[in-house]
């Protein structure tokens, strides 16, 4: 017969089962930047715990083997969620060219080759264009977020043009050639809180917590 146990310890085992009212959700954003994290923490209030890959552990290159920005944001995150038990959402992004046929597209952080820089991806993009008077083209975001098994996609788009040439300090990766609808600087000619406003990536992160927060 097993030994009866005290009130003390029923009280005990009750209570660490029980939530806490006061904890808040955990939500990981599958990147190592934390600078990213910081911002849709302070978008979002107290309503989730925004938590990177590196705050729980996970060091392991995910590869990123999609065809299309919403695979790749969708690996990344299903890659938590499967061996982490966490809810997450990942983003992938990429430029897209009308001219090129929608080029560099899920290639635009490896468009030089595998180990390419910025400059070398700009330099391509710039000479594969060349003269032509046809530069439209748009930056897309797409956020895969899974939370209790569920998928929901969310994506921003900001339109523009490419450069003929590189303008502006400001920035990464293809800022210094990207010209934005309504504007006639670079991204790179921007400081970061207008480009924010405008960008691709903020546009989408805004209606991700914008999801997030109507469901609460």
């Amino acid at each position: 017969m097993a030994a009866s146990r005290s009130h003390g310890e029923w009280q005990m085992e009750t209570t660490s089962n029980m939530k806490n009212p006061e904890e808040k959700p955990v939500l990981v954003f599958a990147t190592q930047n934390p600078n990213k994290a910081k911002e849709v923490q302070q978008m979002l209030g107290d309503a989730y715990v925004i938590k990177t890959l590196i705050d729980i552990g996970c060091h392991e290159a995910i590869p990123e083997t999609s065809e299309t920005l919403e695979g790749n944001a969708e690996i990344k995150a299903m890659h938590v969620v499967k061996k982490y038990r966490l809810d997450c959402f990942a983003d992938d992004t990429g430029l897209e060219v009308e001219h090129l046929d929608g080029k560099p597209g899920v290639r635009t952080a490896r468009y030089a080759g595998e180990d390419a820089n910025a400059d070398q991806n700009m330099d391509k993009l710039l000479a594969e264009l060349g003269d032509t008077e046809h530069r439209a083209a748009q930056f897309r975001t797409s956020i895969c977020l899974v939370r209790g098994g569920v998928v929901e996609r969310v994506e921003g788009i900001c339109k523009g043009c490419i450069a003929d040439q590189r303008g502006g300090a400001e920035g990464f990766g293809y800022d210094p050639v990207f010209i934005p609808e309504g504007e006639t600087r670079t991204f790179a000619e921007m400081d970061s809180e207008e480009k924010n406003h405008i960008s691709h990536r903020g546009i989408a992160v805004r209606r991700m917590v914008e999801t997030l927060l109507a469901s609460k």
